[in-house]
C-alpha cells in the first residue's frame, strides 16, 4: 500500500522551475500527512508562495496540474531546506492531538525496543513514566504530558526531531510519522 498525502505545504515555488528543466513552473512541497517531499508542476497562471496549503489528491485541483516526483532532502532548494523546519514544527503544532495520540498509543517495536524510545530524548525511564501515565488516564495535550511526565523535555520538539530525522535519513529502520520511500521487489 502505497501511503499518499492529500494536502502539502509548499516550500517553495520556481515560476520557471529549474535553470536545467522545462520552465515548467515547480513547487517543492512537504505532506501534511505523511511528511513526502515532493516536486508538483503548478497549473499555467498560477503564483504559491511558501507556507501555503494546496491539494493535490485524487480530485480536481485548484493549483497544482500533476505531481512531479518524490524528492530527497539533497534536491530541495536553500529556500525549501531552510524552511522545513518550520513547516514541520506548524504541522505538529496544528494538529497536536494527532501527535499527543501517538504517546497515548505507542507500542512495542519488539522485546527489546518501544516506539517511544525512538524519540530523541526518552530512553527507558521516560518511556515507562510516559506507559504508567497513560494508564492513569490518556494525555489531553503536550502540557498535560508535560505536567504529568517528570522531567520528560519537550514533548513537541521530540517529535518535531523525530520526524527530520526520518525525513533526512531515508534508510531509517524504523519510522514513526514519515513515509519511506517505496521498496524495491526483485
Amino acid at each position: 500500500m502505497v501511503l499518499r498525502d492529500e494536502n502539502v505545504i509548499v516550500l517553495d515555488f520556481l515560476p520557471r522551475g529549474h535553470s536545467s528543466g522545462k520552465g515548467e513552473p515547480i513547487a517543492q512541497v512537504l505532506g501534511i500527512k505523511y511528511f513526502s517531499l515532493l516536486e508538483v508542476v503548478a497549473k499555467i497562471d498560477t503564483t504559491m508562495k511558501h507556507g501555503d496549503k494546496v491539494y493535490i489528491g485524487e480530485g480536481e485541483r485548484d493549483q497544482v496540474d500533476h505531481i512531479k516526483r518524490r524528492i530527497r532532502i539533497n534536491d530541495l532548494t536553500n529556500f525549501s531546506r531552510s524552511e522545513l523546519t518550520y513547516v514541520v514544527e506548524k504541522i505538529v503544532a496544528d494538529d497536536e492531538e494527532r501527535f499527543i495520540n501517538f504517546f497515548n498509543n505507542a507500542q512495542s517495536i519488539s522485546t527489546r525496543i518501544h516506539q517511544l524510545e525512538l524519540l530523541p530524548g526518552v530512553g527507558k525511564k521516560h518511556m515507562w513514566d510516559i506507559i504508567n501515565e497513560r494508564k492513569k488516564g490518556v494525555f489531553k495535550d503536550f502540557d498535560d504530558l508535560k505536567a504529568r511526565v517528570k522531567l520528560l523535555p519537550d514533548p513537541r520538539a521530540s517529535i518535531v526531531k523525530r520526524i527530520m530525522e526520518e525525513i533526512e535519513n531515508e534508510n531509517e529502520r524504523y519510522r514513526l510519522f514519515v513515509a519511506g520511500r517505496p521498496v524495491r521487489r526483485y
